[in-house]
């Protein structure tokens, strides 16, 4: 398996875009799934939580990139849905991980995520806090944030 098989599965997008709890089944249907061994060798090593019931779904690849790849894709587990961006050197080597939207429940609290990556290459993301027995989020306890993807695969946070 090589890196560039890798990348193939992951459509390329051009920018802006949305990352919401609906893009997972957007995902699912429009791409294909990884491989046993896809996961094995490209995923496994950025995910030391993993245990045999955590999926992982295909979202997308930025498109325009010069030096690096970036790819997002969809993790399951337990009471975790997270979209993760991953930047790679050109020769498949990773440079940076961020989970950068989701849904994450400790059985009494939902914490709800989206983000949007403008053209621009910075990533806002906004989390909503809800309890269990709620659906309604208290805009107290919600939060934004920006990173910035910087060309060499970096993505830092913006004061």
């Amino acid at each position: 398996m090589t890196f560039n098989q890798f990348l193939k599965i992951f459509p390329e997008v051009t920018l802006p875009v949305s990352i919401t709890e609906e893009s997972a089944s957007a995902f699912s249907l429009d791409n294909d799934p990884f491989t046993g061994q896809m996961i094995e060798e490209f995923l496994l090593p950025l995910e030391p939580d993993m245990d045999d019931l955590t999926e992982f779904v295909p979202g997308f690849r930025i498109a325009g990139l010069n030096d690096i790849h970036a790819v997002l894709y969809w993790k399951a587990g337990l009471l975790s849905y997270q979209y993760v961006l991953v930047t790679f050197e050109k020769s498949g080597k990773p440079i940076d991980r961020k989970v950068i939207a989701g849904t994450v429940s400790d059985g009494k609290i939902i914490v709800r995520s989206v983000a949007r990556i403008d053209e621009y290459l910075t990533i806002y993301i906004v989390s909503g806090v809800a309890s269990g027995s709620d659906d309604l989020f208290d805009a107290n306890e919600s939060t934004a944030r920006e990173l910035e993807l910087l060309p060499d695969g970096r993505m830092v946070e913006l004061a």
